[in-house]
């Protein structure tokens, strides 16, 4: 019997999964975020880990892109990058009714070879 952890834990794979829920990837309350988009063409996103308890579950994403434009100070690249993004989905009855996101520039900064 699977447990409503574990179903609600598929729920977000399937969700990060299909392509057509990546603009809502996207999407964080981060400033930079429109600048970011701008600058990380052809995103990818992949689950790395994934915890749930109760209604909340947690993924660790790793989002792919191509650097071809202006980023915090530092011009195009043209590098594939992967940047980790850790976003937070509530599940309820198998619907995600909410989520946010937050991306760890920490993991990209040095890619673009930020100073």
């Amino acid at each position: 019997m699977e447990t409503m952890e574990h179903k609600n834990a598929e729920t977000v794979i399937e969700f990060i999964e299909d392509t057509e829920n990546w603009s809502a990837l996207e999407k964080t309350d981060q400033f930079f975020v429109p600048q970011f988009v701008e600058a990380f063409t052809d995103r990818r996103f992949a689950v790395d880990e994934i915890m749930a308890q109760g209604e909340k579950v947690i993924a660790k994403i790793f989002m792919t892109a191509l650097h071809s434009g202006h980023f915090a100070g530092n011009a195009a690249t043209g590098k594939t990058v992967t940047v980790t993004q850790f976003r937070e989905f509530r599940v309820v009855d198998g619907k995600i009714t909410e989520h946010r996101g937050w991306f760890d520039t920490a993991t990209l900064l040095p890619q673009i070879q930020a100073q």
